[in-house]
């Protein structure tokens, strides 16, 4: 059965770059995000297996998105997306209920690692 994933990124580059590494992982992408309102919104609509959600966004960030998507779902999973140097937010992002993150620029045998890890 294929796993749906949904992106939240609010740059394109790097939702393209994420895409790609999850299809050839033969994931299903069932939605992307840009802001961390929107990604709310469509956990909500959507239900995906798997979220990656980028930390820092416009409009509300992604421990924010994180938070409130584990209010509605207390199971989600939901893989954080992180620069180098943001480890503070990483760890605050596992606090509010991240069960794994990324580091960008992507490995993609690190984010394969990653996905696989948090859907056990």
């Amino acid at each position: 059965m294929p796993v749906n994933v949904l992106i939240v990124d609010d740059s394109p580059f790097m939702r393209s770059i994420l895409k790609n590494i999850i299809i050839k992982d033969n994931f299903n992408l069932v939605g992307e995000a840009g802001t961390g309102a929107e990604a709310v919104e469509l956990y909500q609509q959507l239900k995906p297996d798997l979220v990656t959600m980028d930390i820092v966004m416009p409009e509300m960030d992604g421990i924010d998105a994180v938070r409130r998507i584990r209010a509605f779902d207390p199971n989600a999973k939901i893989v954080m997306v992180t620069a180098m140097g943001q480890q503070a937010m990483v760890i605050d992002a596992i606090q509010a209920g991240a069960r794994d993150f990324i580091i960008k620029p992507f490995q993609t045998p690190r984010v394969h690692e990653a996905l696989k890890r948090v859907l056990g």
